[in-house]
């Protein structure tokens, strides 16, 4: 990817309204990302938007690069270096990533482990175990560089390959005891982060870190979670994207072990032992998963994006009526309203942009009532 192309990516991708799945939407209907930021304006006027969209500038996006590079972090996308195959392969994976430290990392096979912030002395005991004894196999550890099971499992697969994938930005630390470990990791392991240098994270933030936390791996084993915590989202999260779900059983009066001890009813695997987890990623290994190509070409600047196919507002409205608050399959309202394929997809950009929809995985959307 030539730098006018990364920041033209980087562009699109921090332009008001735009995630990854829109992105994705974008560029598919025009052709490369310059193109896609030309047609921001008309776009989200055109799908109800009263007030201007807001565009990243060149400047912004340059001086984000700029951080980064002084940082010794790298922006990369689909298919290059330092990019996590696996997670190339999901559903609504970022485009762009922050990466630093050791790159060859991501091309490894992955487990991640997480758990419980206030995680027990015999729950920190088995997860460095655990990841010890991964490691050894030739597995790197990702997490989630939390409190608790977090720490253990990094500090246990520092020597041996670890990944931590940060919330905020890859220079932010948090929890801020963890900073002597982030900034090892940054040399000896490998951050991961999607968000730009200098984002102190929100509490949105975290769900998204979990889920490419479960992205990046083969499986995910879960030791210590209550009923409601981070680490069953991203077990739910890991189950959704294909991935192994592994739980460690624990005491029915411990309320740190109700979660996993309920993953288990649902039928996660258990784990006692390394053995339970190499064992079932066996089979996995023995089909690598390959890089997927960039979703742009390298000459995708050259392109001559198709032009716009005329909207009526009646076709509009028919979209709209077949929207509500439910999610509903893009397919399906194709099929019910009988609106050109292509059309469908620009009046979703321009409801999108608007701010007026909302993209769910599997290619699901709904209709946010003002």
């Amino acid at each position: 990817m030539s730098d006018a192309q990364r920041l033209a990516w980087l562009r699109l991708l921090r332009s008001e309204n735009v995630g990854p799945a829109t992105f994705r939407a974008l560029v598919n209907q025009f052709g490369g990302a310059q193109a896609a930021i030309d047609a921001l304006p008309d776009l989200s006027r055109r799908g109800g938007r009263t007030q201007a969209i807001r565009l990243c500038s060149i400047d912004d996006a340059e001086a984000e690069l700029a951080r980064a590079k002084r940082l010794g972090a790298h922006l990369v996308a689909h298919g290059e270096r330092g990019y996590p195959p696996a997670l190339a392969h999901t559903d609504g994976s970022p485009p762009l990533i922050y990466v630093k430290g050791r790159l060859e990392l991501a091309d490894m096979p992955i487990v991640s482990i997480v758990g419980a912030r206030n995680g027990s002395a015999a729950g920190q005991k088995f997860t460095r175990q655990i990841a010890n004894a991964l490691g050894l196999e030739g597995f790197v550890i990702a997490s989630g560089l939390a409190r608790g099971i977090d720490t253990a499992a990094h500090n246990a697969s520092l020597d041996n390959g670890t990944i931590a994938v940060v919330a905020g930005g890859i220079d932010v630390v948090y929890p801020p005891e963890n900073a002597d470990l982030q900034a090892a990791i940054g040399e000896r392991g490998l951050l991961i982060s999607e968000r730009s240098p200098g984002h102190t994270p929100r509490a949105k933030d975290f769900p998204r870190r979990n889920r490419l936390i479960s992205g990046i791996a083969l499986g995910v084993v879960v030791i210590e979670a209550a009923q409601r915590s981070g680490s069953l989202i991203t077990a739910r999260m890991a189950g959704e994207q294909g991935r192994e779900v592994f739980a460690v059983p624990g005491s029915p009066l411990d309320p740190r072990a109700a979660g996993t001890n309920n993953l288990l009813k649902q039928g996660a695997t258990l784990v006692t032992t390394p053995e339970d987890i190499t064992e079932a990623l066996a089979p996995i290994l023995g089909r690598s998963v390959g890089r997927t190509p960039r979703e742009l070409s390298s000459d995708e600047e050259q392109k001559v994006p198709r032009p716009l196919p005329d909207i009526g507002q009646a076709e509009r409205d028919r979209v709209i009526e077949a929207l509500g608050p439910s999610p509903i399959d893009i397919d399906e309202i194709i099929r019910c309203t009988g609106i050109e394929t292509r059309k469908v997809h620009i009046i979703l950009l321009e409801l999108d942009l608007a701010g007026r929809l909302q993209r769910h995985p599997r290619q699901l959307v709904s209709l946010i009532e003002p």
